[in-house]
């Protein structure tokens, strides 16, 4: 096996289990001594951890599960000499990871933090768009997941937009940022349909709080 081919396996294997690794469900026995899984709404990512162990414990899973998206792209970035095919290719296998790990029978979270990890590697400009578009939504009708809907919904868009003044990014870029999008819409759909039905809860710091 040549050199390039480990190299291209080493990015690919590093990038699921960077994403894999369940913060969420780590920080929330941690700062509540309970199964992040078996309260709330059940998911690992920083909102459910932050109702069921408090606004630290949610706040340092945003922070990890963002961390693990950035750390794959870095590693591809320094492993395959800046290939914006291979940086893809491991935001997009960390996401994977975060969304279906290994280590919770492939039931993980929604990948929100995690992409925002990506893209904030690959185009910090389309990143930080995608982030005033959630707070200024989240903010108005306190739906975090509406924010993230709208924001992955967007981000195709700002990263063609800003990737390079003048310059559109390559295919691979373009067409890797709709598939995490859609990964990511993909994974709110229980979300979505109780916001049709207007039976989401609203966001709240509060701890443990019951919301609307």
């Amino acid at each position: 096996m040549s050199e390039i081919a480990l190299t291209e396996i080493s990015i690919a294997v590093a990038a699921y289990f960077f994403g894999s690794i369940p913060f969420g469900l780590l920080l929330a026995k941690l700062f509540g001594g309970q199964d992040v899984r078996k309260a709330g709404s059940g998911n690992i990512g920083a909102t459910n951890v932050s109702r069921v162990a408090g606004p630290v414990a949610g706040v340092l899973t945003l922070l990890l599960d963002a961390a693990k998206g950035s750390a794959a792209v870095i590693l591809a970035a320094r492993l395959a000499s800046g290939s914006a095919l291979w940086m893809m290719i491991a935001g997009f296998l960390a996401l994977i990871g975060h969304c279906f790990p290994v280590w919770l029978r492939f039931k993980g979270g929604k990948g929100v933090a995690t992409a925002a990890g990506v893209f904030l590697e690959l185009c910090p400009l389309a990143m930080l768009g995608a982030l005033l578009l959630f707070i200024l939504v989240a903010a108005f009708w306190r739906y975090v997941s509406l924010g993230s809907i709208t924001a992955a919904a967007a981000i195709p868009l700002l990263m063609y937009l800003l990737w390079a003044p003048g310059h559109a990014p390559p295919h691979v870029v373009t067409f890797g940022s709709l598939t995490i999008a859609l990964l990511v819409i993909y994974k709110h759909d229980a979300n979505i349909q109780r916001l049709v039905q207007g039976e989401e809860p609203k966001f709240s710091f509060r701890k443990n709080e019951e919301v609307e």
